[in-house]
């Protein structure tokens, strides 16, 4: 078995000290000789998507265990996007992406493990562990903490936390009341899981899955379900098969698995964080993925799913439909599947299929490719004089009446200011909310806008009102909410030029986003240009912001702005 890496710690007369701590912990001589597998472990009593997590890494030592492993479990850290939401907490969500790669890759290599099993579940936590995982490139698997069961609000109706979050516009416009949205809050989520729309994290989850770096059933399979330890058994027990065939991550991610995410991505209707996400792990295997690929992709695959935020559907009817393997079979008859690419089943996808007899079960939920929701996928890459380097709109959640329009903007500098203003009924149809110096660098940190954009959905003007920033979205966000637009403005992008009762125009099938300004007079506002300096108390954003790169390459650490 391929367990050198261990045996540089633990084997030698040299190395005696090394196994005397080992002993320490416990372990008998056999299972020190035994190779070592980390078990990256992110439960906490913080995050609800985390809070059973301990009951999976039981799951998978076991799993290790009954494969002639010897697991040692050490921790992560992980971010609650709908805790941090709206204050300054949002700040610090995307930075432990990075964090969270480099702490897993110093405790990997300083304790020379053999294989590696992550347990992640929610937002940053799943692609900062996938980063960790291809920078490494060690024998890996990840099992996911699944997604959470929709609420059941009153006997006819189920929610999720964006039906929370919606609430709060209409408490603002007195269609609810505060008594009866503090029951929603109570009953929204009932437990355990990542929150169960096709948000960010079961979209990482699922597309985890898709890269073949997963088992079968990981973005899907509910995080109470007895399946979910089996899963977690499972991959402790799959770690071990790879280990002994040298299998890879970067055997595994490769062009192909890339388009094969990207395809699945547009066919789900997944967040516009994927966005981010994906290039920054793709990275960690050397590959370039630009937001053409986005674009391109998302031009020819289908959209079958609308889940929420973007239907009525949850992430347990996905499961229930056949999951993503019914998903990526259904794709495959246009062509748009590498079948050949090898998963950490061993197999390749397309074995895979064929074991699992893939298909749909509930066209409903999923729906066949000739009854797509839309010949194009659920992300598309917008540009033009606003965006020249790019941004990013879920166009499956956006309402026909916003596909195309000319909005009027209402400019802000700040989410809170711009959350007030929503609130405090100054916005109106026809408005198009910009929020900017809220980028990966101005932020510093490039918060997500769920609040906001939860708020004009509430209040009844997801039809009428465009909100466009530099800053992130929630994969709960839905409507005409156009994010990522890149240069920023703190690296003086058209953004920051952007005055009030300027007209933007939106054509998303045109794939463009232009100021309606000409450019004799934005080259007048841009030698006027004094971009604010914000005085950011906190050394670990501050050291952030000197580093990030440009959301339209992934928000990751720059080595030439390091520098």
């Amino acid at each position: 078995m391929n367990d050198e890496r261990s045996r540089k710690m633990k084997d030698g007369l040299e190395k005696a000290p090394h196994r005397s701590l080992l002993y320490a912990l416990g372990l008998t001589r056999a299972e020190i000789n035994r190779p070592l597998v980390g078990v990256v472990n992110a439960a906490s009593e913080v995050v609800p998507g985390h809070m059973h997590l301990d009951a999976l890494a039981s799951a998978v030592k076991a799993g290790v265990r009954m494969s002639g492993g010897t697991p040692l479990e050490f921790p992560a850290i992980a971010v609650c996007d709908g805790l941090a939401m709206n204050h300054e907490g949002m700040r610090f969500s995307l930075p432990s992406r990075e964090y969270i790669t480099d702490s897993i890759e110093i405790m990997a290599r300083a304790h020379a493990f053999d294989a590696l099993v992550f347990i992640p579940n929610c937002d940053k936590c799943v692609p900062g562990m996938l980063m960790a995982m291809l920078r490494l490139n060690m024998p890996s698997i990840l099992i996911s903490g699944g997604p959470m069961l929709p609420g059941r609000l009153n006997p006819h109706t189920q929610g999720d936390l964006i039906t929370v979050f919606e609430a709060v516009g209409r408490v603002r416009v007195g269609s609810m009341s505060e008594e009866e949205l503090e029951h929603l809050a109570e009953r929204a989520c009932p437990g355990c899981g990542a929150c169960a729309g096709m948000f960010t994290a079961n979209s990482m989850n699922c597309l985890a899955e898709t890269i073949g770096v997963a088992l079968p059933g990981n973005g899907v399979v509910p995080a109470v379900s007895a399946a979910r330890v089996r899963l977690a058994k499972t991959a402790g027990i799959k770690v071990m098969h790879l280990l002994e065939r040298n299998i890879r991550p970067r055997d595994i991610v490769t062009n192909k698995a890339v388009a094969n995410a990207v395809a699945v991505d547009m066919a789900l209707g997944c967040s516009t964080n994927t966005v981010l996400h994906l290039p920054a792990i793709f990275g960690e295997a050397g590959l370039n993925i630009s937001l053409e690929i986005f674009d391109e992709i998302s031009r020819n695959s289908p959209n079958l799913c609308k889940l929420s935020p973007a239907g009525k559907h949850f992430m347990v009817d996905l499961d229930n439909a056949g999951g993503i393997p019914a998903v990526i079979s259904e794709l495959d008859k246009l062509g748009l599947i590498h079948k050949d690419c090898l998963t950490v089943t061993g197999a390749t996808v397309g074995e895979n299929l064929k074991v699992l007899n893939a298909r749909i079960l509930d066209p409903e939920v999923i729906r066949p490719v000739d009854q797509a929701y839309s010949r194009q996928g659920g992300i598309a890459i917008l540009r033009g004089s606003l965006a020249p380097d790019g941004a990013v709109v879920k166009q499956s959640a956006v309402t026909q009446e916003m596909m195309r329009r000319d909005v009027r903007a209402r400019v802000f500098d700040s989410e809170q200011d711009a959350m007030t203003a929503i609130l405090d009924g100054k916005i109106q149809p026809g408005d198009g909310v910009v929020i900017r110096y809220e980028g990966p660098r101005g932020g510093p940190g490039m918060r997500e806008m769920l609040s906001p954009t939860a708020a004009i959905t509430g209040m009844g003007l997801g039809k009428d009102v465009a909100l466009l920033t530099d800053g992130r979205f929630s994969g709960g966000t839905n409507g005409a909410a156009i994010g990522h637009i890149s240069p920023e403005a703190a690296a003086g992008g058209v953004i920051a030029l952007v005055r009030e009762g300027d007209m933007i125009h939106i054509d998303i099938p045109c794939r463009k986003l232009d100021l309606l300004v000409n450019e004799a007079e934005l080259e007048r506002r841009r030698a006027g240009l004094a971009v604010p300096q914000k005085e950011c108390p906190y050394p670990v954003l501050r050291r952030y912001a000197r580093q990030v790169s440009s959301a339209a390459t992934g928000a990751c650490y720059s080595v030439n702005a390091a520098q």
